[in-house]
């Protein structure tokens, strides 16, 4: 079966988006603001919940939400792990700047969300703010955060849905036969790869925001200066020619508004869901197939 995402590509867009991504990413900030305000559930005195000790931002980019955790829960162990490591070199530049050098800072770690270099059982919150929508296989992923999360681990996470830049979708289809945009899961399908996972009272929410641009060269630099380029396995491999972007141009035109700006669309889907108990069941190949750890397992002497 054929990738749908090149990793290569996109740990190669990030990485040059690198220097810049902090100010280019209005919207990212954003929903990671919506996101960060939900760790409030986790820190509900009614739960009664000790501080976590180990926490993941999962996709950290440079470093914001790692370090907003970090001061949150001073004494926890926060990883910030990115797929691109100059992402991470901006993360522990941050780190650095008006903060007391003998505070904890966050642990960068060079990952990928597909193969969590992490202990079963050992993260007691996992974040990933606007991550997910570059992997295809969500049951995969969804199965690994279940692998590393403790017992009623906390999973906070946010993607891109199908109405993501639709209108530059169409544009493009119009002027080119090869895709430029990525088909991003629905909230029904994140929904439900969060459950065959095993995960428990999953709250799933959904947003639609729109911004404007003075033309789509415009909109193609900010999404450059993100690190949100074509990184479909099937995408053209050479630049677009002048003929296809003025193409994707005039039919992208008539989407005009009234303030003279051309617009897109995001939809963003946020999830909140816990780790289920040792040994229940999660769905594989139609089955309910539950684990043990060796230790939990009585033995009866005769």
């Amino acid at each position: 079966m054929n990738a749908l995402y090149d990793a290569k590509q996109v740990r190669r867009a990030f990485s040059r988006a690198a220097s810049g991504y902090d100010a280019a990413a209005r919207l990212q900030h954003g929903v990671e603001a919506r996101l960060l305000e939900m760790l409030d559930y986790r820190d509900d005195p009614a739960l009664k919940r000790e501080p976590p000790r180990v926490v993941v931002d999962l996709g950290c980019g440079p470093g914001r939400a790692a370090a907003a955790m970090q001061k949150r829960w001073p004494k926890a162990n926060v990883l910030a792990l990115d797929l691109a490591l100059p992402m991470l070199r901006e993360t522990r530049a941050a780190s650095k700047r008006g903060i007391n050098p003998f505070a904890r800072r966050p642990q960068p770690v060079c990952a990928d969300a597909r193969a969590l270099p992490l202990a079963e059982n050992s993260v007691d919150v996992l974040f990933s703010n606007l991550c997910l929508q570059w992997v295809e296989d969500l049951d995969a992923v969804f199965a690994g955060f279940r692998r590393v999360l403790k017992p009623q681990g906390l999973l906070l996470l946010s993607t891109f849905g199908p109405d993501t830049l639709w209108e530059l979708r169409e544009a493009f289809a119009r002027a080119d036969e090869a895709p430029h945009v990525s088909p991003f899961a629905d909230i029904a399908g994140v929904g439900d790869a969060l459950v065959r996972a095993g995960f428990q009272q999953p709250v799933l929410e959904r947003e639609v925001e729109t911004t404007a641009y003075p033309d789509l060269a415009a909109l193609m630099r900010e999404l450059r200066a993100i690190g949100a380029t074509n990184a479909l396995a099937a995408r053209r491999h050479t630049l677009t020619g002048r003929a296809r972007f003025a193409a994707a141009e005039r039919a992208y035109e008539p989407l005009r508004g009234s303030d003279g700006k051309l617009p897109a669309t995001w939809e963003t889907i946020t999830a909140m869901a816990w780790a289920p108990e040792a040994g229940a069941p999660i769905r594989e190949g139609g089955f309910d197939v539950a684990r043990f750890p060796a230790n939990a397992i009585p033995v009866r002497r005769r």
